[in-house]
C-alpha cells in the first residue's frame, strides 16, 4: 500500500518522473490534474549550453475520463531560453512523448485508448469524443496519427500473399451531381486480410502499390482473383504475369443472370410494348427466373414454366433461362477436365445465331474470360474474402456517417480489416 502524499500523486498520473502541483475539481466542469515534470538540467539543442527557464506555459490536455468524469491534463511546460548571445537558438519548449506527442491535443495514453476504441472495436469518433467531453477532431487527429503508425510502421503486419483479390468498393458521393469516387481494396484472400486500400478503380493505383511491394514479394503471389473487371485483369497481366488469375464464380453467374433479366425485359418491351406491370407473366416471373433451378419447388417450377409459356411466345426467355442454368452447371464439376469441355461445348452452343442476343452475348464473354473462370478448378479462390473486407468497409463507413477525408478513410478501415498487431500499439510513434 502506498501511503506517502506525493507518491500517491505520482503513482495517480502513472508518469514516472512527473509531479502532480494540484487538482482542480470544479462542479459540473472536467476534473482537471496540474502536473509539471521534475526538473534536471536542459541542454540546448543547438549548442549544448546549460538552459535557464524562461516562463511556463500551462497546457491542457484531453485525458482519460476519471471515475466516469471527463478529465484534462493541465501542463505547466517549461520554456527554455538559450543564455548564449551568439547562439541562433532563442528559445523552445520543453517536450516529453510519455505526456504527449507534439502538436496534440490529449494525452499520450488517451490518444493510444481513442485508436483502439475506434479502430478495433469500429466505434464513431463523435461517440469516443463525447466520452472524452472534447471535440470531433481532437479524437480524429490522434486516431489518425496513432492509426498510421500502426499499419504503415509495422514491417510484419502482412507478409507473403499466395492468393491476392481486388476489388472496387465506394468511397464518396462529391458536389451537387453526387459524383461517385470509388477505391480499390487490396486484399490477402488467404488469410481475410485487407492490405491496403488505394484511389480510384482503374489500374494505375494498384500498380503503383504493386510495385512498391518488390519483385521478390511479387512473385510469391500464386493465384489472383478478380471478379471480370478489364483493368485489374491489366493489372495481374503486368504486375503478376505469372500468377493463375481467377474469374470469381458468383460473378461469373451473376452475368448469366443479368443476360436473362435483359432479356426478360426485352420480350416484355416487343409483346407489350410496355415496362413490366403486376399482370404480366413475364414481371410475375422475374424472381423465379433467378432462382436457382434446384431451389424450385414442384408447384414453382409449374407455376414458372406456365409463366413463361403465357409471355414467351417465341421462347427467348425459356433459352436464357436455360443457359443460366448451364453456366451454373458449371461449377457442378469438380474436374478442371470437364469443365474445360462443358465451357467449350457452351461457348460454341451459344455462338448460334438462333439464340437470343442475349445468349450470344453471355457466350462471348464465357469465350473472352474462360481460362480465368476454368483456373477456380484448379485452385478453388474466390473474390468472396475481397467482398467480406468491402462489408468491413462499409461498417465503417456507416458509423462515421461517411468519408470526405481520403486518408482518415484509408486508415480507420485499416485499423478495423487490416488486422494490424494491437499489441504494438503501446509502443509506436504517433505519425
Amino acid at each position: 500500500m502506498i501511503t506517502d502524499p506525493i507518491a500517491i500523486n505520482e503513482h495517480f498520473v502513472k508518469l514516472d518522473g512527473v509531479v502532480v502541483l494540484g487538482i482542480d475539481d470544479p462542479e459540473g466542469g472536467p476534473f482537471r490534474a496540474h502536473v509539471e515534470t521534475m526538473e534536471r538540467p536542459h541542454g540546448c539543442p543547438s549548442c549544448g549550453v546549460v538552459a535557464h527557464v524562461k516562463d511556463r506555459d500551462r497546457v491542457e490536455l484531453v485525458d482519460l475520463p476519471v471515475y466516469g468524469h471527463p478529465s484534462r491534463l493541465v501542463w505547466h511546460k517549461r520554456r527554455f531560453r538559450c543564455p548564449e548571445e551568439s547562439c541562433p537558438m532563442g528559445t523552445w519548449t520543453e517536450e516529453d512523448a510519455r505526456i504527449a506527442a507534439p502538436r496534440m491535443a490529449m494525452t499520450d495514453r488517451a490518444g493510444r485508448e481513442s485508436t483502439r476504441q475506434v479502430g478495433k472495436w469500429g466505434r464513431s469518433v463523435n461517440e469516443v469524443a463525447r466520452d472524452l467531453d472534447c471535440d470531433w477532431h481532437t479524437v480524429n487527429d490522434a486516431v489518425v496519427a496513432y492509426g498510421a503508425g500502426l499499419v504503415d510502421d509495422d514491417p510484419h503486419r502482412f507478409g507473403d500473399v499466395v492468393a491476392l483479390g481486388l476489388d472496387e468498393v465506394l468511397f464518396v458521393r462529391r458536389g451537387d451531381m453526387h459524383r461517385k469516387e470509388f477505391t480499390t481494396s487490396i486484399v490477402d484472400v488467404e488469410a481475410g486480410q485487407l492490405l491496403d486500400i488505394v484511389p480510384g478503380r482503374t489500374g494505375t493505383e494498384p500498380k503503383a502499390w504493386l510495385e512498391a511491394q518488390g519483385a521478390e514479394w511479387r512473385s510469391k503471389v500464386t493465384y489472383a482473383t478478380l471478379d471480370l473487371s478489364g483493368p485489374y485483369r491489366s493489372v495481374f497481366n503486368a504486375m503478376l504475369p505469372d500468377a493463375t488469375q481467377i474469374a470469381d464464380p458468383f460473378h461469373v453467374v451473376g452475368v448469366a443472370t443479368r443476360k436473362l433479366d435483359e432479356c426478360r425485359r426485352r420480350v416484355q418491351n416487343e409483346l407489350l410494348g410496355h415496362r413490366g406491370r403486376k399482370s404480366d407473366p413475364l414481371y410475375r416471373a422475374r424472381r423465379l427466373l433467378t432462382r436457382a433451378e434446384e431451389r424450385l419447388s414442384e408447384g414453382g417450377r409449374e407455376k414458372l414454366l406456365g409463366l413463361l409459356r403465357a409471355g414467351d411466345p417465341k421462347g427467348d426467355v425459356t433459352a436464357s433461362w436455360h443457359a443460366k442454368e448451364a453456366v451454373r452447371e458449371l461449377y457442378a464439376h469438380a474436374d478442371e477436365q470437364l469443365a474445360t469441355e462443358w465451357i467449350d461445348r457452351l461457348i460454341e452452343d451459344m455462338s448460334d445465331k438462333t439464340w437470343p442476343t442475349e445468349v450470344r452475348s453471355l457466350g462471348r464473354t464465357l469465350l473472352h474470360w474462360k481460362h480465368e473462370i476454368i483456373a477456380w478448378h484448379r485452385a478453388h479462390f474466390t473474390n468472396g474474402p475481397t467482398e467480406a473486407m468491402n462489408n468491413l468497409i462499409k461498417r465503417v463507413k456507416r458509423a462515421a456517417f461517411g468519408f470526405t477525408s481520403f486518408r482518415n478513410y484509408r486508415i480507420r478501415s485499416l485499423l478495423y480489416a487490416g488486422k494490424p498487431n494491437w499489441s504494438l500499439l503501446a509502443t509506436v510513434r504517433p505519425r
